[in-house]
Order: C-alpha cells, then sequence, then structure tokens
C-alpha cells in the first residue's frame, strides 16, 4: 500500500481529486436510482389505485386532469432547472425526489396499457444498455462532444417528426422514430455522463458539489426514462386492457380503442423528450 506521507503535492492533489470525483459521481447515481425507485413505486400505486378505487380511473384519465397529470413534470422541470442554484441542496434533492414520484404518476399508463412482462423486459434491456453506456462516458478518454452535438440535433429532429406524426398516425414513422430514439438517448447517456463528470471541481464547496450532483442525477434520470420509453415503443408484447372507465378522450400517453385502453404512440412522449432538452439546454451553461 502507497504511503501518502512520502506522495509530492501534485501526486496527492490527484488523489484527493480522484477520491473526490468518485464520491461525487457515486451522489450522482444514487439520486437517479432513488428517483426511478420513486417513479416505479408511484406508477404502480396508481395502477392498483385505478384497478380498485371506483371512479379513481374515470377522474384521473377521463376529466381535465389528465392534462395536469401528464403536462406536471414539464412544469415543474422547467421551475426546478431554473431554481437550482438559488435553492440548499437539502431542498433541491427533496424537490428531485417529488419529481420522481410525480413522473410516476404520469408514466402510470403504461401499466394500464402493456402487459407486467413486456414493461419488465424493456426495463431490464434499459438498465443493462444504460448502465454500459453511462460506465462508457465515464471511462473513456474520448471527447463525445462532437456525437452529443449530433445527438442534440437528433433529438430536435425527433420530436418534430413526433410532432408530425401526430396528424399523419403512421405506424412506419412511429417504428422509425422509436428505432432513432433508442439510438440518440443512447448516445445523450454517454455524453452527458461525460459532461457531468467534467463539471466535478475538486475546489468547490460540499454545498455546490451537492448541487451538481442532483441536476447531474436529474439529467441521467431523464436519459434513462426516455430509453425507457422509447424502448418500451419498439418492444413486442402490447396489449389492450378494459379496466371499466368510460373515456371520453384518449388518456395521456394512451390512446383509446373501442372504450378500452389502447396502445401508446411515440408521439405521445412528446412533454418528456421536451423535458430533455431543456436539461441539455440547461446543462450546456455549466460546462
Amino acid at each position: 500500500m502507497q504511503d501518502n506521507r512520502f506522495m509530492n503535492t501534485a501526486a496527492a492533489t490527484a488523489v484527493g481529486t480522484d477520491v473526490g470525483l468518485r464520491a461525487y459521481m457515486l451522489g450522482v447515481y444514487n439520486h437517479m436510482t432513488t428517483a426511478l425507485l420513486l417513479t416505479g413505486f408511484f406508477a404502480y400505486a396508481t395502477k392498483w389505485a385505478v384497478l380498485n378505487v371506483a371512479g379513481l380511473g374515470q377522474l384521473m384519465y377521463g376529466t381535465p386532469l389528465k392534462w395536469l397529470i401528464m403536462l406536471a413534470p414539464l412544469g415543474m422541470v422547467f421551475w426546478l432547472s431554473a431554481r437550482i442554484s438559488h435553492m440548499s441542496a437539502t431542498k433541491a434533492r427533496n424537490l428531485f425526489y417529488v419529481y420522481g414520484a410525480i413522473m410516476g404518476l404520469s408514466l402510470a399508463s403504461i401499466l394500464l396499457v402493456y402487459t407486467g412482462a413486456s414493461v419488465a423486459r424493456a426495463f431490464f434491456i434499459t438498465a443493462g444498455a444504460f448502465a454500459g453506456l453511462s460506465l462508457y462516458g465515464y471511462t473513456t478518454k474520448r471527447s463525445l462532444s462532437a456525437m452529443g452535438s449530433f445527438m442534440v440535433i437528433g433529438l430536435f429532429g425527433l420530436i418534430i417528426a413526433m410532432v408530425v406524426n401526430i396528424f399523419l398516425g403512421s405506424t412506419q414513422l412511429e417504428f422509425v422514430i422509436s428505432v432513432g430514439g433508442v439510438l440518440i438517448f443512447a448516445g445523450l447517456t454517454a455524453w452527458d455522463t461525460q459532461r457531468i463528470k467534467s463539471m466535478y471541481l475538486a475546489g468547490d464547496s460540499r454545498e455546490v458539489a451537492a448541487k451538481k450532483s442532483i441536476f447531474g442525477a436529474l439529467t441521467l434520470y431523464l436519459d434513462f426514462i426516455n430509453m425507457f420509453l422509447v424502448t418500451r415503443s419498439s418492444c413486442a408484447g402490447k396489449t389492450v386492457t378494459d379496466i371499466g372507465i368510460n373515456i371520453r378522450m384518449p388518456m395521456p400517453h394512451v390512446r383509446c380503442v373501442n372504450g378500452k385502453l389502447g396502445r401508446i404512440g411515440c408521439d405521445s412522449y412528446l412533454p418528456i423528450h421536451i423535458i430533455k432538452i431543456t436539461i441539455i439546454i440547461k446543462l450546456e451553461r455549466h460546462d
């Protein structure tokens, strides 16, 4: 074991920076994982409530409340990304966890439409891909800036294609959007990890480092959620579930088929992709 007493100043500083960077990135992944657990818990809890509490499904998905459920994550991330530098790290962390819970409410419709097995398959595929891509972004010495810029352009193109497909309703274009979305968010995951790593400064105070780790966690959380959604859309195993709700308008994220809950289209994930664009712009200001 190396004795730090005989290290020169530069070597000791490098070791300290390395230890601090690992602690910083561990904080990023811990916050992200906690938020994902909250999202999953509230999504499943909402599904259970809709299936077991009379009238709740109609209230959530058959009234204007559905628009609040769908758009609340978008509004909250605008506010959080704008105010995070003006709040304490503890408050930012708690609001991020609240955001994860709200996202769970918004995504609960996926569990009402798709089979549990297909959702689990998409989740594990996403988790494995995300882990590998994030590890690559953390360890590679190659700059991913050029690739990242290309992926951002691709994300704008993806959003435009989704808007167009709202009017066209093309299944072929929807498949292209799904495949393109998987590739785009795969690239963004590696790039974002590298940028979050580069945000770390050994001289940061504990408070500043904590807020950076929370914002980094939000960035990777959105990469994971977006990758999961487009992976879910490209997988087989779609189903139509009758939960006895008389829906006059489509649920958020869900299309209606003869009064039953129908399939989820890629274009319905548009608000969540817009959230990702917002975070990319915000993260650019840290570079």
